[in-house]
């Protein structure tokens, strides 16, 4: 399945605080193997880092583009849970 297919979160239009809760709740609700994009307006970083501390060694995480007005980044579930 090609980048441009994959389902996508465009967390430019949501609330600030709702952010990370509505993409964690999408990268749990992935398979193994499975991803989805995250459009963002600045480098979602700190999402990393938190992914990282909370799910050791189960998400992918792939830029696609890194603004610096968009940035993208593809989000895959790598083991499960």
């Amino acid at each position: 399945m090609g980048e441009e297919t994959l389902p996508f979160i465009d967390v430019r239009e949501i609330t600030p605080r709702e952010r990370h809760p509505r993409i964690f709740s999408m990268a749990n609700g992935l398979a193994v193997g499975d991803s989805f994009v995250i459009i963002n307006d600045h480098d979602p970083r700190p999402l990393h880092y938190q992914l990282q501390a909370e799910y050791p060694g189960q998400f992918s995480w792939t830029y696609l583009e890194t603004g610096p007005e968009v940035w993208r980044v593809q989000l895959g579930r790598a083991e499960a849970a």
